[in-house]
């Protein structure tokens, strides 16, 4: 009886260290599996964060580009403005000076004549201004939209594949 108790001892601590292996092996397969989840988290995080930073540079050089575009564009219409205003002031001294009223009238259609002209000059150029400031400004937050949908869209691809 002692052999069959013998042979009973050596199944049972044989079927035990075989369970202690299946769970050993289990417990290491699961933190494999821990620390390769852990890791891609930490990967996908950290691009997450490069991709943040870009794309909040990118708005803070598109609003470079605005702020430029806007003082420029300030300086164009004072510029006009201070023009504007000399010339007016020249033209009045000259009515003030007319001996005809015909003169007075060649005068002032001369004056409103070139006003016209130069206005129209003046608002082509700050349109142009303002347009290439908007496509200069959009530029860089395009760049990142880019790279954005294609950062985000990597995930998905692998997913799909």
């Amino acid at each position: 009886m002692t052999d069959k108790f013998a042979a009973a001892t050596k199944t049972f601590e044989d079927a035990v260290s075989a369970a202690k292996q299946n769970v050993d092996g289990l417990v290491k397969a699961q933190q494999e599996q821990f620390e390769k989840a852990s890791a891609q988290i930490l990967k996908g995080f950290d691009e997450l964060t490069a991709l943040t930073k870009g794309n909040v540079d990118a708005v803070v050089k598109s609003g470079t580009i605005v702020a430029k575009g806007a003082e420029e564009a300030g300086k164009q219409v004072a510029t006009f403005t201070q023009s504007s205003l000399e010339k007016s002031a020249a033209t009045g001294k000259a009515l003030l000076a007319v001996k005809t009223v015909q003169e007075l009238v060649e005068l002032q259609s001369s004056f409103a004549k070139a006003s016209f002209e130069t206005f129209v000059k003046e608002s082509a150029k700050l349109q142009e201004l303002s347009l290439k400031t908007a496509k200069d400004a959009f530029a860089p937050i395009n760049d990142r939209l880019q790279v954005t949908v294609e950062t985000l869209s990597k995930p998905v691809a692998a997913k799909a594949a």
